[in-house]
């Protein structure tokens, strides 16, 4: 168990006064509740409250060790007894894909790139920017494009459920770009509280998203699948399963990742919770029967059954060229102190299959790419092609395949 003295970090969350009430969010529970009906989404609500008693316990039991770690010269013989645990939990460490010597290099290289353009680089949060709107380093073009991370791609983009592709043409991945951390020690960030990234609140209003979680609303959660991309490859949303690549060694109280390692009972919490309001009574809340029904509250409140503060885990040790993977589904954070003496440091790297909207994406990113500027999704970042040092296609590993990876084949 965590120790019940450690004070939840003040990060700046919503609340009723301060979140999202508009009137839509009514209208698309109404819509889901025309299409599923009160008794399947109660049921599910029941089923998923039941289970996650269990999960919570064993999470606030076992802490980080229910991160599981394997070493990347096992993945390709990985038994699917394994693969299937993993998935189950929805995040773990793959050590070793980059050589530490190499990645040790990447971060000093990429040391280098930042105070050689120190006065060009812009970052968040402002008065002292750890994450970098910078998305073409030598680093972070490496990372992305080295036969290592190439293949470690295409082995999990290959955990996806496709039955129409029978080729499985999804499993070939894209280098999508997005930003880097660093962070030294000794300085508060509180920007990177509990969140789920890849559309937040599409995953009720856009309908192919809605579909993705059709066993949820049906009153079925035990039976849907996570790594069906058969209808999420429409959904419109961002990209798929996140990852950092660890250039530094960082540990829990440095500045690391914080994880909620399981998959299928959290999300359809999250998507159930708007549904129901809580009981009048303090001792009720965790009883799900207690709740009460509501489509006309536009604001759904706290997540009491998620148990965050006791399951919200530090993830293991991390060292130079290991990789963190989490499910595009899964709630996660950054931890607000960084008590270390080193410099923590990562780059966000994506596993990114072959889909029609991802496909458009990569399009656009190419052409940003050899015109210097920011990637669609991240706008307002420099001029890259100003910045002393900066590499353009030379950096790219792999040859064709790096090439095509980075979506300038398209």
């Amino acid at each position: 168990m965590k120790d019940p003295t450690n004070d939840w970090p003040a990060w700046p969350e919503f609340s009723k006064e301060t979140g999202e009430n508009h009137l839509d969010n009514v209208l698309i529970k109404k819509e889901i509740l025309a299409k599923y009906g009160e008794q399947a989404l109660r049921q599910s609500w029941t089923k998923v409250c039941q289970h996650l008693a269990g999960v919570t316990e064993n999470i606030a039991k076992k802490q980080s060790s229910v991160i599981q770690e394997i070493e990347y010269a096992d993945l390709s013989t990985l038994p699917e007894q394994k693969k299937a645990e993993l998935k189950r939990t929805g995040c773990f460490v793959i050590r070793n894909v980059i050589p530490r010597s190499t990645a040790t290099e990447w971060f000093e290289q990429l040391q280098t790139y930042v105070a050689d353009n120190k006065d060009i680089i812009t970052g968040w949060p402002e008065a002292t920017p750890y994450i970098l709107k910078l998305f073409r380093s030598p680093t972070q073009i490496a990372a992305r494009t080295h036969p290592n991370a190439l293949a470690l791609h295409r082995e999990l983009n290959s955990w996806w459920h496709y039955k129409s592709d029978t080729k499985k043409s999804f499993v070939e991945p894209y280098a999508y770009a997005d930003a880097l951390r660093i962070r030294p020690g000794g300085v508060p960030f509180y920007g990177l509280g509990p969140h789920i990234d890849a559309g937040s609140l599409c995953r009720w209003a856009d309908l192919k998203y809605q579909d993705t979680y059709a066993n949820i609303w049906a009153g079925e959660p035990e039976h849907w699948n996570p790594y069906d991309l058969s209808i999420r490859k429409d959904a419109n949303q961002a990209f798929f399963p996140g990852q950092t690549q660890s250039t530094t060694q960082a540990g829990a109280g440095e500045g690391s990742l914080l994880l909620y390692p399981d998959i299928r009972y959290s999300i359809a919490y999250v998507l159930l919770r708007p549904f129901f309001q809580p009981p009048a009574q303090e001792k009720d809340i965790l009883d799900p029967d207690k709740w009460s029904f509501d489509v006309e509250d536009p604001y759904p409140g706290p997540f009491p059954h998620l148990r965050l503060k006791d399951c919200l885990v530090n993830i293991p040790t991390m060292y130079p060229g290991d990789t963190i993977w989490w499910h595009t589904d899964m709630c996660h954070a950054v931890e607000v102190e960084h008590k270390g003496k080193n410099i923590s440091s990562v780059v966000y790297v994506a596993s990114v299959p072959t889909t029609d909207i991802n496909t458009r994406y990569m399009k656009n990113q190419a052409e940003d790419f050899l015109k210097g500027v920011s990637p669609q999704d991240h706008r307002g970042g420099c001029y890259e092609y100003d910045l002393k040092g900066f590499p353009g296609e030379k950096a790219i590993l792999s040859g064709p395949d790096g090439a095509k990876a980075m979506g300038l084949t398209l």
